[in-house]
């Protein structure tokens, strides 16, 4: 049996940046990715926006690895030409009886070390953005995009110039907590087992099921995976927004938003709709629902613009009607279990924290 420091399982964002901060490290670090290419999952279907840290609880993983997340991301970015725009976003108040909500949402960012906001009026809100309808909205300049691909690739390229692996093809089975490490069935075209010191489990929608799968104490602990997917539309034609449009968040999601790509092309999603399995469909029906939703803030768009775009499905380990869960990043002091670190619920801003996602389990392996 072969034996590695450091088994990393998932080549998603999450992933890959796990694997360049403990190469980084001077960790010996293998990426095992059962699909044929890297970051072809969640990672691959998801709005491309770099988040600033508006929504989440103050204190939780998700708000202070996004806030940190987000400030490498750009760093990291610019010094590597990672293609990105730090263009911003608006979120918008319709009318008078959300603006309740939009001041909650302004001191949480706060709470969470966002210092740029700006909350404006009406007629400052149509002096950026002329065809948006809003009774106010509050002006992220720190909210951006980047492209989720090349980001991908300079992070692989970057664990690989440490001396880190990928092995395509090879997915995980199962595995088993023994005296030394922790031994994994890998399939594939070549199966074979691999005792690893470390294993870090970034299997996105697959994590809780690998985390029963891989026997140990801390099996008992994972939690039951849910998935909550999103649709998005693509615009057919030039949007008249030069920022990212949000409206008020609603249970499981952030609303159908505009988010833009580099390119300058604008798509709306997602939605949020509760499945029972990962299933990428996009139902060409649920464009209805899309164009209600838009025409509160935008009413002059045109019947014809929107067409099926893409899915994704959200790794959720709450379900519908439950509050909104933390990421849950568990490791030894969680469960016991020497060696083993489990990534739960890495939904957005997962794509954002990234970054300090990596040096977050980096640091816990070390110790």
């Amino acid at each position: 049996m072969e034996s590695i420091d450091c088994a990393v399982i998932g080549a998603g964002v999450v992933g890959l940046a796990c694997a360049r901060s403990l190469a980084a490290a001077g960790r010996e670090v293998v990426i095992l990715e059962r699909e044929a290419a890297f970051g072809t999952g969640i990672s691959a279907r998801n709005s491309e926006v770099i988040h600033a840290g508006l929504y989440y609880p103050p204190g939780s993983l998700k708000a202070r690895l996004c806030v940190e997340g987000r400030r490498m991301l750009y760093a990291w970015c610019a010094a590597r030409g990672v293609p990105h725009a730090r263009c911003g976003k608006l979120v918008v108040a319709g009318t008078a009886l959300q603006m309740e909500a939009l001041t909650q949402i302004a001191t949480r960012a706060r709470a969470n070390g966002v210092d740029d906001l700006r909350q404006l009026a009406r007629d400052e809100v149509a002096a950026l953005e002329p065809q948006l309808d809003a009774h106010a909205a509050l002006l992220s300049p720190s909210t951006g995009i980047v492209d989720s691909h090349a980001l991908m690739l300079s992070l692989l390229g970057e664990a690989e110039r440490h001396g880190a692996m990928l092995a395509l093809g090879s997915p995980v089975v199962d595995g088993e907590s023994t005296a030394d490490g922790i031994v994994l069935r890998i399939g594939g075209e070549m199966p074979t087992e691999l005792n690893a010191r470390q294993v870090i489990n970034a299997a996105g929608l697959d994590a809780p099921a690998l985390g029963r799968a891989i026997r140990s104490p801390a099996a008992a602990q994972a939690p039951q995976a849910r998935f909550a997917r999103g649709v998005y539309f693509s615009y057919t034609g030039k949007a008249p927004f030069s920022r990212l449009i949000y409206p008020i968040p609603e249970p499981g999601g952030l609303g159908v938003h505009l988010t833009l790509d580099l390119g300058g092309q604008a798509k709306f999603g997602p939605d949020v709709e509760w499945i029972d399995a990962p299933d990428y469909h996009v139902d060409p029906a649920r464009a209805e629902r899309f164009y209600t939703a838009i025409r509160r803030w935008w009413p002059a768009l045109e019947d014809g613009r929107l067409q099926p775009g893409y899915a994704g499905v959200r790794p959720k380990i709450v379900g519908p009607g439950q509050a909104d869960a933390d990421f849950r990043i568990d490791g030894p002091d969680r469960h016991g279990v020497p060696g083993l670190i489990h990534l739960y619920g890495i939904e957005s801003p997962g794509l954002t924290a990234a970054l300090a996602i990596g040096d977050h389990v980096a640091a816990m392996a070390q110790g």
